[in-house]
C-alpha cells in the first residue's frame, strides 16, 4: 500500500509539471496571434512539426531502455553513463550537422535567410535529447519534486522570454538599430521571435543540470550499449507513428494546400484554432495521470472490469460535457485568437470530437498494457497514421485545413474501432457501448441544435442562457438514464 501511494504522489508531481508545460504554452496562443502574422505561424508551425519527430528519433527511446537496464544491472551509475555518452554522441553530431549546413538546410525550405534559425533548432534539439536523459535519471532516483521544479523553471523560462522579445524588442531595435541581436533576430515580430525563446529555455535547462552531469564519471560499456539498443530501437519505432501522426499534417500543407491563400497562411490558421482544442486534450491528460496508476493498482480486483467499463463510460459522458461547454460557447472562446485567425473556427469542434475520441482509444488501450500485448498498440497507432495520409492526401488539395481537422478525427476514430475489436481478443471488457453511443448522439445533436439557432441569436446574455440549459438538459437526461438520483 505505502508503495502504491508512494506512486500516486509521484505521479500528482510529475503530472502538474506537464500540465502546467500546457497551460504556459496554450497562453502563448493569444500572444503569438496577435503579434505575428497567419503565415509566420504557419512557418514556425512546419519547424515544430519536424522538432517533433526529430526528438523521437534522437531520445533513441534510451529514456525507457535506461530505466529497463538501470533497474535491471548492479551498478545504475554505469548504465546512465553510457546512456548520456550514446546520447551526447548523437545529439553533438546532429547539432554539427545542423551548424554546418544551415545555409543548404534553409534553402531547402525555401527560405535562405533562415540558417541562424535551424542553428537554434539543431542547439536545441542537442540541448533537449542530454536533458531528457537527466529528466529519466531524477526519475529513477525519485526525485520528483527536483523534477517538477526544473522543468517549471523551463516552461516559465520560456514564458519570460516570450513576453520579452514580443513586448519589448521591438521598440529597443527601434531606438537601438545597429543593435548586435539584430544578427539574430528581425527587427519586427516573427516566428524567429518563437524558435529563439525555445531555445534559450533549452539553454537554461541545460544549465540547471550541469551540476550534475560534471559528476558524472563518463564510462562506456560496448555490450551493455548493444543490449540497450536492442531493447531501446523498437520502442523508438513504436514513438515515431505517434509522432507523425500528429505532425505529419503540418509538413504536408507545404505541399497539398490548394493556391490561394498561401500554404503558411492555411497552416497557421489551422495551427492557431487547433491550439484550442488544447483544452479538451488537458482534460484528457488529467485523466490519463490519474487513470494509468489506479488502472494497474486495481487491476487484482474482484469485478474489476466493470469498473473499467463504468471508467469508460462516465469519461465519455464528462468529455461530452466539456464538449458542449466550449462548441456552445465557440464565439467567446474564438476571442483568445488575434482577429487574422478567427475564420478558421468551425474546425475546433472537429479538433475536440477528435480529443475526445483519443481519450476512449486511451482507455481501450489499457487492455493491452494490462495483458502485455503492447505490441498491439503500435499496430494501431501506424493504422491511425495510415488513416491521417489518406485523408489528407486526398482531400487537402481542395478543402485545405478543414481535411487536416478531419484527418485527425477520422484517424482517432479508426484507432478507437481497432483497438476495441483487438481488445475483445486480448482483455474482454464489458463497455456500455449502447448508451455511450446514446450519449455521443445526444450531445452532438444538442450541438447541431444549438448551432441552429445560433445563427439567429445576437446577443450573447442570451447564447450563454442557452448554452447552459443545454449542458443542464444533458446532464438531467444522463442522470435519468443511469438512474441516479441527484441527492
Amino acid at each position: 500500500m505505502a508503495s502504491i501511494k508512494k506512486l500516486a504522489g509521484e505521479t500528482a508531481i510529475y503530472g502538474a509539471s506537464t500540465i502546467l508545460a500546457r497551460m504556459v504554452n496554450f497562453l502563448f496562443v493569444p500572444l503569438y496571434t496577435r503579434e505575428i502574422s497567419t503565415s509566420n505561424y504557419g512557418i514556425f508551425s512546419e519547424y515544430f512539426a519536424y522538432i517533433a519527430i526529430l526528438q523521437v528519433f534522437l531520445t533513441f527511446g534510451m529514456e525507457t531502455g535506461f530505466f529497463r537496464h538501470a533497474n535491471k544491472e548492479k551498478d545504475p551509475k554505469f548504465v546512465l553513463s553510457t546512456t548520456l555518452t550514446w546520447i551526447s554522441f548523437l545529439s553533438v553530431l546532429f547539432f554539427l550537422f545542423t551548424f554546418f549546413g544551415a545555409n543548404q538546410i534553409a534553402s531547402l525550405f525555401g527560405r535562405p535567410e533562415d540558417s541562424i534559425c535551424i542553428i537554434f533548432i539543431g542547439a536545441t534539439l542537442c540541448f533537449d535529447s542530454i536533458t531528457a536523459i537527466m529528466f529519466s535519471k531524477q526519475r529513477f532516483e525519485h526525485k520528483a519534486v527536483k523534477f517538477a521544479t526544473f522543468k517549471t523553471i523551463k516552461i516559465f523560462s520560456e514564458l519570460g522570454f516570450n513576453l520579452l522579445f514580443f513586448l519589448c524588442l521591438p521598440a529597443y531595435f527601434a531606438a537601438n538599430p545597429d543593435s548586435f541581436l539584430l544578427n539574430f533576430l528581425p527587427a519586427t515580430p516573427g516566428y524567429q521571435y518563437i524558435i529563439f525563446a525555445i531555445f534559450l529555455s533549452s539553454l537554461v535547462a541545460m544549465l540547471l543540470f550541469l551540476p550534475s552531469f560534471f559528476k558524472i564519471k563518463f564510462r562506456f560499456s560496448v555490450s551493455l550499449w548493444k543490449q540497450m539498443m536492442l531493447y531501446s530501437i523498437p520502442v523508438m519505432i513504436a514513438g515515431l507513428p505517434g509522432a507523425a501522426n500528429d505532425a505529419i499534417d503540418r509538413i504536408l500543407f507545404r505541399y497539398l494546400a490548394p493556391q490561394p491563400p498561401g500554404w503558411e497562411e492555411q497552416l497557421g490558421m489551422f495551427s492557431a484554432n487547433v491550439k484550442l482544442a488544447v483544452i479538451m486534450s488537458l482534460f484528457v491528460q488529467m485523466f490519463r495521470y490519474a487513470a494509468e496508476p489506479f488502472f494497474f493498482a486495481n487491476a487484482q480486483e474482484k469485478n474489476i472490469r466493470k469498473t473499467y467499463a463504468d471508467v469508460m463510460k462516465y469519461f465519455s459522458v464528462f468529455c461530452i460535457v466539456v464538449f458542449l461547454g466550449l462548441t456552445t460557447n465557440i464565439d467567446l472562446l474564438s476571442l483568445i485568437l488575434g482577429r487574422d485567425f478567427r475564420s478558421g473556427i468551425d474546425i475546433v469542434p472537429i479538433m475536440l470530437m477528435a480529443h475526445v475520441l483519443l481519450g476512449i482509444s486511451f482507455n481501450l488501450s489499457m487492455c493491452f498494457k494490462l495483458s502485455g500485448k503492447t505490441q498491439y498498440t503500435i499496430y494501431i497507432t501506424l493504422f491511425g497514421l495510415l488513416i491521417t495520409l489518406v485523408v489528407n492526401l486526398i482531400f487537402m488539395p481542395l478543402y485545405g485545413y478543414y481535411a487536416a481537422a478531419w484527418g485527425h478525427l477520422l484517424s482517432y476514430l479508426g484507432m478507437v474501432v481497432l483497438s476495441w475489436w483487438l481488445g475483445r481478443k486480448v482483455y474482454s471488457i464489458p463497455y456500455d457501448w449502447k448508451n455511450i453511443a446514446i450519449y455521443f448522439i445526444t450531445g452532438i445533436a444538442l450541438f447541431f441544435g444549438y448551432r441552429l439557432l445560433d445563427s439567429h441569436l445576437n446577443r450573447y446574455i442570451l447564447k450563454l442562457a442557452i448554452s447552459i440549459a443545454i449542458i443542464i438538459l444533458f446532464c438531467l437526461f444522463f442522470l435519468k438514464n443511469e438512474k441516479i438520483k441527484l441527492r
